[in-house]
């Protein structure tokens, strides 16, 4: 017998509550992207600050990136695995914590001489900082999941997620600002030679200020009930699950012999005998898992390579080279920030709205293979007369410019923004969230790949000054975007046979599924071997 308060909240009308999730939720995902990609002009400002304008090593700058990753992994896994034997609610504050700690003391790093001593303590609470980022992935989209109706579930997880859209803007916007104040305030570093003292003091506030968001959102956080689908399915309290949602929902629905004493509700389902990783699991849902890994990884290559290195990609372009000393502190840093708030308002941010909009309408998996193919189709187009035409012709800047912009709206308009939906809609309810964090794992070792060896591929390696700096090498950089193009194409054929639709359905039926069709399957296989009996017994008669 289905649960009411489950059947009601999949029939639920949109309302207040709803928006008031995705606003919370959201914030959540709104700090990871403000931390996660505000790092790109922090370290411009300490090249200068630290390194006297040179470019940072290429080992320092690639663990830079990769430590919050690193930690972005970690927390997904341990969070996620947390989220389905604690509770949704209360790991959740937790990473909000942990968060909110951390950022501040990014900021605080140790040390103002001594540039190893910074180096190493901005790492470790970059590290932190990757934990509780990571536990905000599968616990974000799981609580969306399990609030929203089966009808709009798709767009309420979508406008989560699209949170990170607005967290990169607003990252660069409050760079952009941090830059313009303390040059305009301090009077300094307006020769390329001098780095003002106060410079030191603009990249902490930078980071400092990413905490705010998540240590707003903390109270309210705080107030959201566990999940109906957690406490009914996994604490198996069915009462209290009808309680919870009353209070913060309307449901039209009449749940009211679930929420009293007098009148027992009907048991809950019982569930699964088998554990996570067992053979039945692997059976029923390794598929998926497996589907929602290599895509997120997949994706993941691509969209962390593009977006956090973006500037590298882009020096070729500029009149600036990325290498130089010929502008000081604060403009190294605006021009970073500049780039990422162009590429996020006229590509990204589009492209997140776009999904949310059709996602209900179109289906995961069209959107999926669809921002793939585009992806693949705009590098293959960049990388393939990369050598002969678009580096070499200046007229063709603002082409290469806009062409590169369509990667992001259909990095979001695609693949990055559904490999957060489907994990989130496709496993049990035990099972949710901890696969949800293993599915975002693999795809934050595919941002690992992807920065890292982009840092590595690109780096000069020749003798002299200019020895460990940053280049687009214009065969190498062909070679990265033929590359990108063909890890798109692999997402493609890995969506294709892999990844199935969960749009229209509800939770449980998406989570069943599989296991219906299993059991048709066993119940043929006797009929089959009574037919191959019967026909073995009528040749044998002949």
């Amino acid at each position: 017998m289905p649960i009411k308060v489950l059947s009601s909240l999949d029939a639920a009308r949109i309302q207040w509550y709803h928006f008031k999730a995705i606003i919370v939720a959201g914030m959540g995902l709104f700090t990871d992207a403000y931390d996660l990609f505000c790092i790109a002009p922090v370290m411009k400002m300490i090249s200068h600050v630290y390194y006297h304008g040179d470019s940072i090593n290429t080992a320092v700058l690639s663990t830079s990136y990769a430590i919050a990753l690193l930690g972005t992994a970690t927390g997904q896994l341990v969070f996620g695995y947390l989220g389905d034997r604690v509770g949704r609610r209360r790991v959740y504050g937790l990473c909000l914590v942990i968060m909110v700690i951390s950022s501040f003391g990014c900021g605080f790093s140790v040390c103002t001489t001594r540039r190893s001593c910074v180096m190493v303590s901005l790492g470790f609470f970059r590290f932190i900082l990757g934990l509780g980022i990571g536990g905000d992935y599968p616990l974000s989209a799981t609580i969306m999941s399990e609030f929203a109706n089966k009808r709009t579930r798709g767009a309420f997880i979508a406008a989560v997620f699209s949170m990170q859209g607005l967290g990169i803007l607003v990252s660069s916007a409050v760079t952009m600002a941090v830059c313009v104040a303390f040059k305009r305030g301090g009077g300094g570093g307006l020769e390329e030679e001098v780095v003002p003292p106060e410079a030191d003091v603009a990249w902490r506030l930078i980071l400092m200020i990413g905490a705010l968001p998540a240590a707003l959102t903390f109270y309210w956080r705080m107030l959201m009930p566990e999940t109906a689908r957690y406490t009914a399915l996994v604490e198996n309290n069915i009462v209290q699950a009808a309680k919870d949602m009353e209070r913060v929902m309307s449901i039209t629905d009449d749940i009211s012999d679930e929420t009293t004493t007098e009148t027992p509700p009907p048991p809950p389902p019982l569930p699964p005998s088998y554990t996570l990783f067992s053979l039945r699991f692997l059976r029923l849902h390794g598929r998926d898992l497996f589907a929602a890994s290599v895509n997120w990884f997949l994706v993941d290559v691509v969209f962390y390579t593009s977006n956090l290195l973006l500037s590298q990609i882009f020096s070729h372009y500029s009149d600036i080279p990325s290498s130089s000393t010929a502008e000081n502190v604060y403009d190294a840093a605006f021009r970073v920030a500049e780039l990422g708030a162009i590429i996020a308002a006229c590509s990204t941010i589009p492209g997140y709205w776009f999904t949310v909009y059709f996602i209900d309408k179109i289906g995961r998996v069209k959107i999926q293979i669809m921002g793939f193919f585009f992806m693949a189709v705009v590098y293959l187009v960049a990388g393939i007369p990369y050598t002969w035409y678009w580096s070499k012709h200046e007229q063709t800047k603002k082409g290469f410019m806009v062409l590169y912009g369509l990667v992001f709206f259909f990095s979001n308009f695609g693949p990055n923004t559904t490999t957060f939906i489907i994990p989130a809609e496709l496993f049990p309810a035990r099972f949710r969230s901890t696969c949800h964090g293993i599915s975002g794992a693999a795809g934050k070792l595919g941002a690992i790949v992807g920065t890292v060896g982009f840092l590595w591929a690109t780096k000069k390696a020749d003798d002299g000054d200019d020895m460990n700096k940053v280049y687009p090498d214009v065969n190498r950089m062909r070679a990265a975007f033929l590359i990108l193009g063909g890890v798109c194409i692999a997402g493609i054929f890995v969506t294709y046979f892999f990844t199935k639709e969960t749009m229209g359905r509800s939770l449980e039926e998406n989570e069943h599924e599989q296991e219906r069709v299993n059991n048709d399957e066993s119940e043929d296989e006797p009929q089959n071997v009574g037919r191959q009996s019967s026909a073995s017994t009528l040749l044998q008669t002949q």
